[in-house]
């Protein structure tokens, strides 16, 4: 690309965003680091493969904290600043320049010293031609230049899914879970017992339920104003909850919706995707009625199937569709949910109103637990669905691999499992007589085994509170066998 920055301008630029390079310190980061930091760190320092490294996830999720912590642990490590760069592309002088032009008024002022140069390229979906350059540099340049780049979009994905294959390694950072949620807070709570998997607890005994029921009493309050509050680093820490939904409605209206949306997608309609997107987040968790939204909306299916891609492709929602194969599953209707259980209330500026409205709580309560699922188990690549069984009976997730299906049942209410609550499961598990299966519960005393089983189900179904699952789900590391859920 020809530019039209002058090299010492660009330089003048870049060295804003590498302190580094001139012996200053880099700004105030986190003492503490998210569980993708340490997949991250290992990529970096020892890759693997020879491969690029890909950090996708919504805005504010804390994509560049990441990289910085991966900056100042290579400082520390010894490696010479002159061979970091760090570059964004969501500022203008640089998208206009391109990466080359970086590159090159970069080496004029800072020679290359001995080892690997490492490059981390911040919103790349808005670098021309990212998956070329990146596969080139991967291709030619393999032992040469460790890369790491991150996007707010799929494009990155979808756009160079051809080209990706066996380039890069992808790690996709999801909002704060509610164990990051609590170490950010840095809040002084009795400390509870740490589990690899959750089929650990079918292995304990009533003192140890009761013992886990005290320990997790201070918890509930901090669980609801997670859900509140939400996933986002920057808000989890401001102290009004008004002003924490009025940063993330802008942040999710005026930057996703209304801008990356047109310098990505060349979205004109904006005012039909805004709709869209308010539909969604009063219908968050639900099965997706297209007619519906065709009808209410005046706009016709092909735009609403569109705009759902391009929601899904900024990380502002997942869809899922029902368990099965074959054309029947493929004209069945998504579930949809937003990338966080805060994102509806702060659309919808409920404030803390929310916690007061059982039907809104259970319905935020069933995203999070998703959110807490899929962020866990994402690097093994679990299919997750629904179900639907006979009379319309279901049941809210499925998390299937390798042969093993694990059904989620999310109940946040009072009474939540008598056998009238529990057709749907109990329908499921008296089909397919899986192993084990899960009640996602309300009440810290609605936790254990469920004994009131009918004898012609084999499975072991375990009752745990939404606010154990989310913390345990959350808590290090994902487990390395998927299976053992």
């Amino acid at each position: 690309m020809i530019t039209t920055v002058a090299p010492d301008e660009l330089y003048a630029v870049l060295a804003q965003f590498n302190p580094w390079w001139r012996g200053n310190p880099l700004p105030e980061l986190p003492s503490w680091h998210r569980a993708a930091w340490f997949q991250l760190h290992r990529w970096v320092a020892e890759p693997p493969a020879p491969r690029a490294i890909l950090v996708s996830g919504l805005r504010q999720v804390g994509k560049t904290t990441l990289l910085l912590q991966s900056i100042e642990r290579l400082l520390r490590d010894g490696v010479p600043a002159a061979n970091i760069l760090y570059v964004t592309f969501d500022h203008p002088l640089i998208k206009l320049a391109g990466i080359d032009a970086v590159l090159s008024a970069w080496r004029q002022r800072d020679p290359k010293q001995p080892g690997p140069e490492y490059l981390f390229l911040d919103e790349a979906q808005f670098m021309r031609d990212w998956a070329v350059w990146i596969k080139h540099q991967v291709d030619f340049s393999k032992n040469k230049r460790r890369i790491v780049f991150t996007g707010s979009a799929t494009p990155l994905l979808e756009g160079g899914q051809e080209s990706g294959v066996g380039r890069w390694h992808s790690i996709r950072l999801s909002t704060l879970s509610f164990w990051e949620y609590l170490r950010i807070r840095k809040l002084d709570l009795p400390r509870l017992p740490t589990l690899r998997s959750l089929q650990e607890l079918f292995r304990y005994d009533e003192g140890q339920y009761a013992k886990v029921q005290e320990a997790a009493l201070p918890y509930i309050a901090h669980f609801h104003e997670y859900i509140v509050r939400g996933g986002f680093p920057q808000t989890a820490q401001m102290a009004s909850i008004t002003e924490v939904q009025r940063l993330l409605r802008e942040d999710i209206i005026d930057k996703v919706l209304k801008r990356d949306m047109t310098a990505l997608f060349g979205v004109r309609r904006i005012v039909e995707l805004e709709y869209m997107f308010l539909y969604l987040c009063i219908n968050d968790g639900g099965l997706l009625d297209i007619q519906s939204i065709c009808e209410n909306l005046h706009i016709n299916r092909p735009t609403v199937q569109n705009y759902l891609q391009l929601l899904e492709a900024t990380n502002l929602v997942f869809r899922m569709l029902p368990y099965g194969y074959g054309k029947e599953v493929l004209r069945a209707r998504y579930k949809v949910y937003l990338a966080d259980a805060c994102i509806a209330p702060a659309v919808m500026l409920k404030g803390r109103n929310l916690i007061d409205d059982p039907r809104a709580m259970g319905i935020a309560t069933e995203t999070a637990v998703f959110k807490h699922l899929y962020s866990r188990y994402y690097a093994q690549q679990i299919r997750f669905s629904y179900w639907r069984g006979k009379r319309d009976l279901e049941v809210d997730l499925l998390a299937e691999l390798g042969g093993h299906l694990i059904p989620f049942e999310v109940k946040y209410r009072e009474r939540a499992t008598g056998k009238r609550e529990l057709k749907g499961l109990l329908q499921l598990c008296a089909e397919k007589q899986m192993e084990r299966a899960y009640i996602v519960t309300k009440s810290l005393t609605d936790f254990g085994p469920l004994k009131a089983v009918p004898e012609d189900i084999r499975t072991e179904i375990m009752r745990v509170p939404a606010p154990l699952l989310c913390y345990w789900m959350g808590e290090g590391e994902a487990v390395e066998d998927p299976s053992a859920a």
